[in-house]
């Protein structure tokens, strides 16, 4: 018997019938013998909803009464599907966040989890009846609701599957698991079996949306066991945990973009030690996030330096520079809000020389030009003109053999 914490998403629990359809994936494994504690984020549309009915109210919107506001969202899912397994002829009992209890720092819209009380939940287990858990709130110090950001509901369930040592934490969405890439780009990507921690970290703060990367952090720091399953088609989903495929076995494990990025150059900065500082310091007090950097080799005493923003912030970075510009006699600020990143990623990449320059080449021969590279051990990301996005990812998917079945696949070095 296996204890499984079973998380849904929104799309998931978007309606009576998928909720019904839950109850349904939740009773098979109880069927199977196992134990099941179920967290579910809100109906599908209802966080918006909520959020824009308080905007009609209040701008800004007071954090304490947001997070009270936004949680009920979950309290309903939770119930509903209380009720529909109670229908089925299970013993299910809904619980908030303060009733489990998960307490948090106090940021009402980004707290972080401290504890998970596993007492009440255990208490549940031994008496047969299905513990299902309000994801994305928690109770501060105080006694006060809060919430954990957007997605924080695949945290709350790596959380409790932590604390009670869960076997696995199935997050259930609208996918059947990871795959290569979006194969809404690439129609023949493939859905990976198994991966590690690192590289779904990477993955999932380079642009793949399947998980919110707090939720991998805490899963990776725990040894908590993660499997992406779709709940509206049956499979074996994909396994995430430090038991990923030998180094030797793929080069690269998948293909990330990111569609939000912007470049900003400021030309001809003095160079003088801590110049990059007085760049950058001001960028990041005023709350602006620097992705990647690069820094050209001074002449006659002065230098280019470049990095990438996130587009929203494009404008708001810009405006920053040139005063920067000014205040430190450089010579031009320029921009490019319509640049993309591509990135390769693959705990094989330790082990195998040539990946970088397999890719500079692929995607020199279609006449893509490199702006920016940026490289890990495990990953190597490029800043091309937007208009290459689709182009560059489905010549490097092929490239790399992840859209072949697994004995076509080559060793493209």
């Amino acid at each position: 018997m296996a204890l499984y914490v079973q998380k849904f998403g929104g799309t998931s629990v978007g309606s009576i019938e998928r909720i019904n359809a839950v109850a349904d994936i939740v009773a098979k494994a109880k069927a199977e013998g196992h134990q099941v504690v179920v967290v579910s984020s809100a109906m599908s549309g209802e966080t918006d909803r909520l959020i824009n009915l308080a905007k009609e109210v209040q701008s800004p919107i007071d954090s304490r009464e947001y997070s009270s506001m936004v949680s009920t969202g979950e309290q309903v899912a939770i119930a509903l599907i209380a009720m529909a397994l109670k229908a089925r002829g299970l013993n299910a009992k809904s619980m908030l966040g303060h009733q489990v209890p998960i307490t948090t720092s106090d940021d009402h819209k980004k707290a972080r989890i401290q504890s998970v009380g596993k007492e009440n939940i255990n208490s549940l287990l031994e008496s047969d009846v299905i513990p299902v858990i309000a994801g994305f709130q928690g109770v501060n110090a105080q006694g006060d609701v809060t919430t954990l950001g957007r997605g924080g509901s695949d945290t709350s369930a790596v959380a409790i599957a932590a604390a009670l040592g869960a076997d696995e934490c199935q997050i259930y969405t609208d996918v059947d698991g990871v795959y290569t890439t979006d194969p809404r780009v690439v129609s023949r990507a493939k859905r990976l079996e198994q991966i590690t921690f690192e590289e779904m970290l990477e993955l999932a703060s380079l642009g793949a949306k399947v998980l919110q990367i707090r939720s991998v952090e805490f899963a990776g720091k725990y040894n908590v066991p993660l499997r992406v399953l779709s709940s509206f088609n049956p499979g074996s989903g994909t396994l995430i945990s430090y038991e990923g495929k030998p180094m030797e076995d793929a080069l690269v494990s998948g293909i990330a973009f990111n569609r939000s990025e912007a470049k900003l150059t400021i030309l001809g900065v003095p160079d003088t030690p801590g110049v990059a500082y007085q760049l950058l310091g001001p960028v990041s007090d005023a709350g602006i996030g620097i992705d990647m950097i690069i820094q050209n080799i001074a002449a006659d005493g002065r230098t280019d330096f470049t990095f990438t923003v996130h587009r929203d912030e494009y404008q708001s970075a810009m405006e920053l520079l040139q005063q920067i510009a000014n205040k430190l006699g450089a010579n031009e600020v320029v921009g490019d809000d319509h640049i993309v990143k591509i990135s390769l990623v693959g705990v094989g990449m330790r082990s195998h020389a040539g990946i970088a320059s397999t890719m500079f080449d692929v995607l020199g021969r279609e006449g893509i030009n490199i702006q920016m590279i940026s490289t890990s051990e495990i990953k190597i990301s490029v800043v091309v003109d937007e208009k290459y996005l689709e182009l560059g990812v489905r010549t490097l998917h092929s490239a790399f053999g992840l859209d072949k079945e697994a004995d076509e696949e080559t060793d493209p070095l």
